[in-house]
């Protein structure tokens, strides 16, 4: 029989969307106020503009002090949080059912009233000047960060999520309450909520408080960014490895073959048993730290392999994750490697499914890409009806001749990476 979907969706007439599943096992409810922007929306001198709002409506509201949003939450047990990526922002809060009142005036005020209080923005530069440069200290997450920026450079997708030191020094309160008039409005907003709840009572809970908000102007249109193949080289002399990032273009989020992409990193560099893992670190002893993983947005993907290696043995790390690239296009994929990766999947996927947290995500994460939802059963179906042939036409799709992009940081002392060393 069929697995029939509890989720319910409604849409305000100011254009909020509101998606709930209930979950009568637990006692919790996960709640996120999502924003349909992200960085990727950000004109050049306004990039981090979003990640600097979302670190400021914790610094208080016209209500509440930074010490009393964190002490209330403290209070009920629970858990507030937020991330900004490329293509949205998100503020949640994970409390028991009873406190989810509570909980949600707290985070919805946060949204709707922030103060942005002139010492609060002069403080939260400096913090966020500070994260830049740690940023620029971690050779791992420097290494993706070049990759990304000139992967897809000129396009916003490019640009940190963080900003840089010219920007995020430049903020002023005028263009923060501009970009937040412009963005935290309802018709840019989704809220979704997994747990122990109500339905009813829950959208009562929201048009208390986002009913009798007015829509601002929806006329943004991005265009989609094309992947520029770079090799970038940043030399760090304090470093005592070379860090490498070799990537090639993959398909958008909402693709239809997301799938078969998924298998194909799982093989090449999702886990210890992965070709990549045992290859060039079990076999060959190259590296410690080695994977591949998946940057997918609505209309663009990038698939990076990441590896880091002594500069003696840089080379042989970039052409053994080559010859991956090869193998996995060329040689038949057998059965037992394809039932292994299929069955990692669908663990990750059930096990998630158990936490309020993970649905809450979900929820959004499928409406916005998707617009509409996803029971398990057909998660697993599509992914279960995914053949071989259609992960090795993918990959012949990405590893093509000269489709191979690289970015590496280390104490370089000479050593340079050409185009004819990313030959497939």
């Amino acid at each position: 029989m069929a697995e029939q979907s509890r989720v319910r969706q409604e849409t305000l007439p100011n254009g909020l969307v509101i998606i709930t599943e209930p979950m009568d096992h637990v006692h919790s409810v996960s709640v996120g106020i999502w924003l349909r922007s992200g960085s990727r929306r950000e004109p050049a001198e306004l990039n981090g503009i979003s990640h600097f709002i979302e670190h400021m409506v914790f610094k208080g509201t016209e209500r509440r002090s930074a010490e009393d949003i964190a002490r209330e939450i403290d209070r009920v047990g629970g858990m507030l949080d937020a991330f900004t990526a490329k293509e949205n922002v998100c503020f949640n809060t994970r409390v028991l059912d009873e406190h989810l009142p509570k909980a949600f005036d707290v985070i919805a005020d946060m949204v709707l009233s922030p103060k942005f209080a002139p010492d609060d923005i002069e403080r939260e530069q400096s913090v966020i000047l500070e994260e830049i440069r740690m940023t620029q200290d971690n050779p791992e997450d420097l290494v993706h960060e070049l990759f990304t920026q000139n992967f897809w450079a000129p396009h916003p997708l490019g640009k940190p999520i963080l900003g840089t030191p010219e920007t995020v020094s430049g903020f002023t309160r005028e263009k923060l309450f501009k970009w937040f008039r412009q963005w935290y409005a309802p018709n840019h907003v989704v809220i979704t909520a997994a747990g122990h709840l109500d339905h009813g009572k829950f959208v009562e809970l929201v048009s208390e408080r986002f009913a009798k908000l007015q829509p601002s102007e929806n006329g943004h249109a991005d265009a989609a960014p094309h992947p520029a193949l770079h090799i970038t080289q940043r030399t760090k002399q304090e470093l005592e490895q070379v860090h490498i990032c070799v990537g090639v273009p993959a398909l958008p989020l909402p693709d239809k073959r997301r799938f078969a992409v998924a298998i194909l990193n799982n093989i090449l560099g999702g886990g210890m048993s992965s070709r990549l893992f045992q290859n060039i670190r079990e076999r060959q002893g190259l590296a410690y730290s080695i994977f591949s993983e998946l940057n997918s947005y609505r209309d663009a993907g990038a698939l990076s392999v990441y590896a880091g290696t002594s500069l003696e043995t840089a080379k042989q790390v970039v052409e053994s994750v080559l010859e991956e690239f090869r193998r996995i296009k060329e040689e038949p994929l057998d059965e037992e490697e394809m039932r292994r990766a299929k069955d990692h999947l669908k663990g990750a996927t059930l096990l998630a499914l158990e936490g309020s947290g993970s649905r809450m995500n979900n929820l959004a994460r499928y409406h916005m890409y998707f617009n509409r939802h996803f029971t398990a059963h057909e998660l697993i179906a599509m992914l279960e009806s995914t053949t071989a042939d259609q992960v090795q036409q993918i990959a012949s799709e990405f590893f093509k001749p000269g489709h191979v992009a690289a970015s590496i940081v280390g104490n370089l002392n000479g050593f340079e990476l050409n185009r004819d060393d990313l030959r497939i």
